[in-house]
Parts: structure tokens; C-alpha cells; sequence
């Protein structure tokens, strides 16, 4: 239980630098830019996920050394792709159909993709004992 809670903290330092580098670059270029808020999301949202699978194999997940980082790599970014489709359903739901913010949907939408990403790299990617 304490690895887990561990675990999770670390999950949360990375996601937590990882939500600001996408909400970060999604403002940027929606507002500088002019960027549609979907699009700019769905854009920000593929920078961060590259950056979270660095830091998830580094510092959050024990992963198997013996299998391939290739193959890891391929099965985090279909999770993650996964996540991107939760990601803009989220946005599209909040911003189009309820008429929120975009910045405020992004904060809820990204609540929900982080419970998805957490449980989905604990089945798939971390190493199994």
C-alpha cells in the first residue's frame, strides 16, 4: 500500500508539471495564435504526452528493462491516444454543449484523463512481478 501511495504521489508531481506545459501551450496558441480551442488542446495535449512518458518510465513506473522501449513506447502512446479521444470528448461536451470556458473545461478535462492515464499504465505498462 505504501508503494502505491508513492506511486500515486509521483503520478501527481508529473502529471501536475505536465497539466501546466498543456494548458500552458494551449493558451499560448489559442490566445497568441488564434488557434481554435479544440485544436490548440489536441495539439498541447500530444506535447505533453511525450514529456509524461519520460518522466512516468524515469520517475513513477517500475518498467520491465527486458521488453522493448519501442514496444512501450507504442502501447503508452495508444493509451495515450486514448486519452486524447477522453481529452476532447471532455473539451467538446463542456465548451460546445455547456457553454463553459475553455480554460476552466480544460482543468475538468484533464481531471478525468488523469484517473483514465493512471489506471491504464498501471495495467499496460509497469512492470508485472
Amino acid at each position: 500500500m505504501k508503494k502505491l501511495m508513492e506511486q500515486i504521489i509521483k503520478f501527481g508531481f508529473v502529471g501536475f508539471l505536465c497539466f501546466f506545459i498543456d494548458y500552458g501551450i494551449m493558451v499560448l496558441l489559442t490566445e497568441c495564435f488564434g488557434m481554435d480551442p479544440l485544436l490548440s488542446s489536441g495539439v498541447s495535449f500530444t506535447v505533453s504526452v511525450v514529456v509524461n512518458y519520460i518522466l512516468s518510465i524515469t520517475f513513477v513506473f517500475e518498467t520491465d528493462r527486458k521488453k522493448s522501449r519501442f514496444g512501450e513506447f507504442v502501447i503508452f502512446v495508444f493509451l495515450s491516444v486514448i486519452g486524447l479521444g477522453i481529452n476532447e470528448l471532455c473539451m467538446w461536451v463542456a465548451i460546445r454543449m455547456l457553454g463553459i470556458h475553455y480554460m476552466i473545461s480544460k482543468v475538468g478535462a484533464t481531471g478525468v484523463v488523469m484517473v483514465y492515464n493512471f489506471i491504464s499504465r498501471k495495467m499496460f505498462i509497469e512492470k508485472k512481478d
